[in-house]
């Protein structure tokens, strides 16, 4: 039997009705309104879930619509833009506005337009910027996407303003070697288009606003710092104020790859439904979960499948369950597909569905449906013409409250926040009070457009401008280090605006505990957190029972680690690791003659150098359980998927690593017996090299070995070694320019 015998008879039996375009038939009351509002589009056929904007096949037609249940009519409710692609809408709260996003032409930007429900006051609400035709002229890689600005997904929010997603940020995904790939970020406006201003600062996607019963905006938001470069696309909620950003679900979950058009379901607390998808390739369609995150949010028991026999289980595409109950791996998606599931109940939805048969791009095979939590589904109607998405009750809904902004102004003049930790040992296992006396303050930068290589030769391993080797994607630098106080409490200044990790340092300047993960920090914002690896519900202000010696004082400023003269620094190997050897190692360690082939000479290779090439592991060459001298490393793109999961303290970085171990006088005791006993023989062979090793180069080794072993200190300056001869090869970059979104000019260049 072929999969797609077996798939139509399997799931046509899930099809209860397959009414299609019928009169009411008790959908009145089952969907509470008499009305749906939903888009008739082509199917996208982007190759990722979240380059639909970017390259899709140009398919013009569709609209907005409108069925009543009652007598199967269908209205089309922005008739004068037929010829363009409309994407996502949201209802207002009222029921009398749509707000839209839609593209005129294949090589413009999506805008955002709004119209009442009976069809006028159509408006545009964003506009391209005035440099738009200068973005496209300097950036355009390809004649399928124009790569200027696009507006997308808009959301209402209870204060009159409107929610959405754009390319306005200019960042380039990170795995993405063309650099083709563009981010889109949350934005908000005023609900007349004005004070358009960005919420947050993701270096990866974000995606799929919508507003949660107490005020905030639930969204989807891709990221890796540390983990799995595909795995990590979870649920985040923030106020619409982009302050209090928070984890929802999903941040160590490894699959589905990505959790997307999350909504909250209605009257039940912490109940969520979303969609699960691949990575690739596809347009975000998957199968329906339902998710209880009063349930452990770092395993998969928040997780109910709606749709069962749907699932992803690799990466990319499909698996389908099977007459015999085994499952089947199918790229071309020809099982049955949903997407944009909107709750009802707990136990009833409203879907987009496609039945097994036609491959998951089909242009025409998506009709609209009901689901229920035992995965049956019911055909309500569909265009035989043109797929349908997005269904949505045309129905007034309860307004969420208006969050207070509690931004304090003088903070926000100085573009810095407070984060405030109420003890760093909440959460982290078996490690003894008084460990902890620093936390060091980490950010990641994300790649802007300007350092794009139109010639893409500094291109390595999906690196558009590459930063390391087989460890992370996206740049990072140090703020520097903060004291914690005895009772493990901390409270200090970080930079707004930025994507901030941290780093719980015992008295050595050695990372215990890395938060694999980022906090976006607003302007004059002052937030708190329990502790280290804390769940969501734990809350996100300092316990009120406590009484934090970290609060009865000033925050403090990053500042520097012994031996630097500043905090704010640059993460550069060949400045920070390579004098070293130079210094103490290469008169041995040199040349195919170096004691176990180990040359760390500053020899330039194409991309990095000798000596850091042969510290760093090659994780394609070598199986994961040989980490080398480094200890355990984090390789972003190696393994793609998974990757991701909780890591207890001292399982990362220097206190894993023989060479940190080795040249420690003792400090470092690795808990790997085999691992223990290779550093112990190294350190009796190398007594006279730990001896001169200085106490600042060996804080800068074990720095760079906690921070994941970054090579480059900015994007900017060219990295083939076929450039050696050009001024801007291998910058050695100032903090400033490290951070810039702009190129160096000549006079910054050192």
């Amino acid at each position: 039997m072929s999969i797609t015998q077996w798939t139509v008879r399997c799931f046509s039996l899930l099809l209860l009705f397959a009414v299609v375009g019928s009169a009411d038939d008790g959908l009145v009351e089952k969907f509470g309104c008499d009305k749906i509002l939903f888009v008739k589009r082509f199917t996208y056929n982007s190759n990722h879930y979240y380059t639909e904007f970017i390259n899709s096949t140009w398919q013009p037609g569709g609209n907005l619509c409108i069925l009543d249940l009652k007598t199967g009519a269908v209205r089309e409710l922005a008739p004068q833009l037929k010829g363009g692609v409309f994407e996502r809408f949201d209802l207002s709260f009222d029921a009398r506005r749509v707000v839209f996003a839609w593209k005129k032409a294949p090589l413009e930007g999506y805008r955002i337009y709004e119209i009442r429900i009976d069809g006028t006051g159509l408006r545009q609400l964003t506009f391209p910027p005035p440099d738009e035709a200068e973005l496209v002229r300097k950036y355009k890689l390809t004649d399928l996407y124009h790569h200027g600005t696009d507006d997308m997904q808009p959301c209402y929010l209870p204060d009159g303003g409107i929610a959405f997603i754009s390319t306005r940020c200019q960042y380039g995904i990170l795995c993405d070697g063309s650099d083709n790939f563009t981010t889109t970020v949350l934005y908000r406006m005023d609900g007349n288009g004005k004070n358009l201003r960005r919420l947050s600062n993701s270096s990866v996607s974000e995606a799929s606003p919508v507003m949660l019963p107490d005020g905030r905006i639930l969204y989807t938001r891709w990221e890796y710092f540390d983990k799995g470069a595909i795995s990590v696309k979870c649920l985040w909620a923030m106020r619409p104020d982009g302050t209090a950003s928070a984890e929802i679900y999903g941040n160590d979950i490894a699959l589905p790859p990505t959790l997307l058009y999350g909504r909250p379901i209605p009257g039940v607390a912490n109940r969520f439904v979303v969609l699960g998808t691949p990575h690739y390739p596809q347009n975000g369609v998957g199968t329906v979960i339902r998710l209880d995150v009063d349930k452990d949010i770092r395993t998969r028991e928040p997780m109910t499948y709606m749709t069962p026999s749907v699932d992803i289980r690799n990466e990319g595409g499909f698996a389908f369950l099977q007459p015999d109950g085994s499952w089947r791996e199918d790229r071309e998606g020809r099982g049955p597909l949903f997407k944009d599931p909107y709750p009802l109940s707990e136990k009833s939805f409203l879907v987009a569905h496609k039945p097994a048969g036609p491959a998951w791009s089909e242009s025409k095979a998506y009709g609209l449906y009901c689901l229920n939590d035992r995965g049956e589904v019911r055909e309500f109607y569909r265009d035989p013409e043109i797929s349908c998405w997005l269904p949505y009750p045309l129905k007034p809904r309860r307004v969420p409250p208006v969050l207070n902004s509690s931004i304090n102004r003088q903070l926000a003049s100085r573009d810095q926040a407070v984060c405030v930790v109420a003890d760093v040992y909440h959460g982290l296992e078996n490690v003894p009070r008084g460990t902890i006396k620093h936390i060091r303050v980490l950010e990641q930068i994300p790649r802007s457009w300007g350092a794009r290589r139109p010639d893409n030769n500094d291109d390595y391993d999906q690196q558009h401008a590459c930063i390391s080797k087989d460890t992370h994607l996206a740049l990072k630098v140090q703020h520097g280090v903060v004291p914690v106080e005895d009772d493990g409490s901390a409270c200090f200044i970080v930079p707004a605006s930025a994507n901030i990790a941290l780093q719980v340092l015992d008295a050595n300047y050695l990372a215990v505990q890395t938060e694999r993960t980022y906090v976006n920090y607003m302007p004059g914002e002052r937030r708190g957190c329990v502790g280290c690896h804390e769940m969501p519900r734990d809350g996100g202000s300092v316990a009120a029972a406590r009484n934090p010696k970290a609060l009865l004082r000033a925050p403090s400023l990053p500042g520097p680690q012994p031996g630097e003269v500043t905090g704010r620094r640059v993460l550069h190997y060949p400045s920070d690791v390579q004098p070293t050897w130079d210094r103490l190692c290469v008169s041995c360690h040199a040349g195919k003659e170096a004691p176990r082939g180990l040359d760390l000479t500053s020899t330039p290779t194409k991309f990095f150098s000798v000596s850091y090439e042969n510290l760093v592991p090659e994780r394609r060459r070598k199986p994961l359980s040989d980490r080398g001298l480094l200890g355990v490393v984090i390789g972003e793109n190696h393994p793609k998927t998974g990757n991701v999961e909780y890591l207890p303290a001292l399982a990362l970085g220097s206190h894993t690593s023989v060479l940190v171990a080795m040249l420690s006088n003792g400090k470092v005791k690795l808990g790997d017996p085999a691992q223990a006993a290779r550093a112990e023989k190294l350190a009796g062979l190398h007594k006279e090299v730990a001896a001169k090793l200085k106490p600042d180069e060996f804080l800068r080794i074990a720095n760079w070995v906690d921070t994941n072993c970054q090579f480059y200190g900015s994007y900017w300056g060219r990295r083939n070694l076929r450039y050696k001869d050009q001024p801007d090869f291998r910058l050695v970059p100032s903090f400033a320019v490290a951070c810039s979104p702009l190129p160096p000019r000549p006079e910054d260049r050192k």
